[in-house]
């Protein structure tokens, strides 16, 4: 659960935050009158995520054990890499993100609605994209239980009323820190993500090591145990191959993350 609520409220308060400097651009300009054409860009994206993440859902349902194995490996790899890079790039980026977004907007308008459209999907399907992939990886690692729903529906519901707040200036908060801060705890889950890929790929065989385990407590149902495989990705087995990528990935991750200058809020 938690893991999905942080996932959740980090890219749906991204988000939030794009759709407002767009909002806000139009507003200011006296274009409110395109409003629309911008919610339906919006809409466009949003439709576009939940359809990824039913066709992933779908997809790996119909595939066979193996198979199954396969393709939640390389999904996992691949939502991995996509959330690093979107975390290192935000911190760089936030400084100018509202100028950037802006002037994507400017060069839309003169072409007409339909550029506007696209201009809103493209700002907001990459928060979406990432998201989707993320989820899917996610609930493939932890119980099968509703928690992890819960989670993801608080993490956007409070993200949504974040955004809306920040965007009426009724409540200010150090954007800097919060992306921050929530930047680690994201790379921390990530770890735990890409360490139940390497055991979707050991399983199948194209990884070494599946039997080599730091330790194997599988009977074990504990709280403690549930919270440690949903959150920083160690389950109950755990072998000495995820250990080496899990550690390698959060160490080589958060030391340069944390060497980087510190980054600016996105929005003022």
């Amino acid at each position: 659960m938690l893991s999905t609520f942080l996932i959740a409220l980090r890219e749906g308060l991204e988000a939030s935050l794009i759709i407002g400097i767009l909002h806000a651009y139009l507003s200011r300009s006296g274009k409110r009158a395109l409003l629309p054409w911008l919610w339906a860009g919006v809409g466009v994206a949003i439709a576009f995520s939940l359809g990824l993440g039913a066709f992933l859902s779908f997809t790996s349902a119909q595939l066979s054990t193996k198979g199954e194995q396969i393709f939640a490996g390389t999904t996992s790899f691949a939502a991995v890499a996509l959330v690093t890079w979107m975390v290192f790039w935000m911190k760089r980026s936030a400084r100018g993100l509202k100028n950037e977004l802006q002037g994507k907007l400017e060069a839309a308008l003169p072409l007409g609605r339909i550029a506007l459209i696209f201009a809103a999907f493209f700002a907001v399907a990459r928060e979406g994209l990432e998201t989707a992939l993320f989820i899917y990886t996610n609930f493939k690692t932890v119980s099968t239980d509703t928690a992890p729903t819960l989670g993801l529906v608080i993490g956007l519901l409070v993200a949504v009323v974040l955004g809306i707040l920040v965007y009426r200036r009724t409540v200010t908060i150090n954007l800097g820190k919060f992306f921050t801060i929530t930047g680690i705890a994201l790379l921390v889950v990530a770890a735990g993500v890409l360490s139940h890929g390497t055991s979707e790929f050991q399983n199948f065989g194209a990884l070494p090591g599946a039997h080599a385990f730091l330790w194997n407590s599988s009977a074990s149902n504990s709280i403690i145990a549930t919270i440690f495989d949903g959150t920083i990705g160690i389950g109950a087995q755990f072998t000495w191959l995820q250990f080496l990528v899990w550690s390698s990935y959060l160490f080589l991750t958060l030391r340069f993350y944390t060497a980087t200058a510190k980054e600016g809020q996105p929005v003022s």
